[in-house]
């Protein structure tokens, strides 16, 4: 059966997946990358920005695990661009004319557009739609694989609040960010629905991946 899973989603310790003050020079807000500087380092993260090398280790074992399996992917306005985009014609996201996806990919916005074909795979669906709905949509589209919520912050707390995740991998970076969107808020006791896994790294993140319980 599909599974809808969350990979290599960073969070401070006070529980922001953001900063606050997003926009065109500022995709994180006041965060910037430290809360991605520990994918950043390894070898899965390092060609982001172009490098070469990276580490090889507990992180990068984690990193990898984002892209097998994946047929589709949802994410919310927020990761598709900063604040205004969709008053821009032209914007067809943060990465270039070969985004990263290589799949269907679902964006939830109350202003949908026309689909966006890009290099590569990527097709962007533009979607006014509750979590339920999208993720049908997704799934029809994922062939049979997995469907990945790739975020921000407030579409995963939805997704999880909904209890349409099946999987979930979370990086706690230690960091404090005191402002931003948090991924806690209202999921009180989501610990009862989901086995659960700490794994710290030499990097000084911890790892905690979420698997629902079957019984």
């Amino acid at each position: 059966m599909t599974r809808t899973r969350i990979h290599n989603f960073s969070i401070s310790l006070d529980g922001f997946g953001t900063g606050e003050g997003l926009s065109r020079d500022a995709p994180f807000g006041h965060a910037g990358e430290r809360l991605h500087e520990w994918m950043i380092a390894t070898r899965f993260g390092a060609p982001i920005l172009g490098r070469t090398g990276g580490t090889a280790g507990v992180d990068n074992a984690f990193a990898q695990q984002h892209e097998p399996g994946i047929g589709a992917e949802i994410m919310g306005a927020g990761k598709f661009g900063p604040p205004g985009w969709q008053d821009d014609a032209d914007w067809t996201g943060w990465w270039g004319p070969t985004p990263p996806f290589r799949t269907p990919t679902f964006v939830l916005t109350h202003r949908p557009r026309p689909s966006i074909t890009m290099e590569g795979g990527t097709t962007f669906h533009f979607l006014d739609a509750a979590p339920d709905e999208a993720l049908r949509a997704a799934r029809a589209a994922a062939g049979g694989r997995d469907v990945r919520i790739g975020g921000g912050p407030t579409v995963v707390r939805d997704f999880l609040a909904a209890g349409l995740v099946d999987h979930m991998h979370l990086v706690q970076v230690p960091i404090v960010l005191g402002r931003g969107v948090r991924v806690w808020d209202g999921l009180e006791a989501l610990e009862e629905d989901y086995e659960i896994e700490v794994v710290s790294a030499p990097s000084g993140v911890t790892h905690l991946t979420f698997d629902r319980r079957t019984s």
